[in-house]
């Protein structure tokens, strides 16, 4: 269940809130739990693995050590149905090619493209509807300060 809640925004991404002159609703997914490499080499383990969830996880820190290497290495990855990995430089512009050097090279980002399983899981997704955190940090913050709750004093 992906449950998201609504936000208000500008039609414009990147435009200052002084200059917003048009806003639509959108749905912005909320995250539920973050899963660390343990916590997902467990549930590896458990659900779809012969394996431990230690060797798991060094297969899984193995494998990010050699995709970083071979992306350094200005090569591409293709991880089957996870999909493809490769680089992409952020560079400023220079005035003529032979002005340009490493130097105009401000960042190396490594890109994903999905695999088939990850292409768009709207097909398959189920949502929920959900305050967004400011809703719930309110709820909280209310709950907190109230010195009886209806019913449980």
């Amino acid at each position: 269940m992906i449950k998201y809640s609504i936000a208000i925004k500008g039609t414009k991404p990147g435009t200052k809130k002084a200059e917003i002159t048009e806003t639509k609703a959108y749905g912005e997914a909320q995250t539920d739990e973050i899963l660390d490499l343990d916590t997902f080499c467990k549930h590896i383990a458990e659900h779809h693995s012969p394996f431990s969830k230690g060797t798991i996880k060094g297969v899984l820190s193995d494998a990010v050590g050699c995709l970083r290497e071979q992306l350094l290495a200005g090569n591409k990855v293709k991880l089957g149905d996870l999909g493809d990995f490769h680089v992409e430089l952020a560079t400023k512009g220079a005035k003529t090619t032979e002005e340009f050097n490493t130097s105009h090279i401000e960042n190396v980002n490594v890109r994903w493209t999905p695999g088939k399983d990850f292409k768009n899981l709207r097909s398959e997704a189920e949502f929920q509807l959900v305050p967004n955190r400011k809703a719930q940090s309110d709820a909280i913050e209310t709950i907190k300060n109230t010195d009886t709750i209806q019913g449980l004093e």
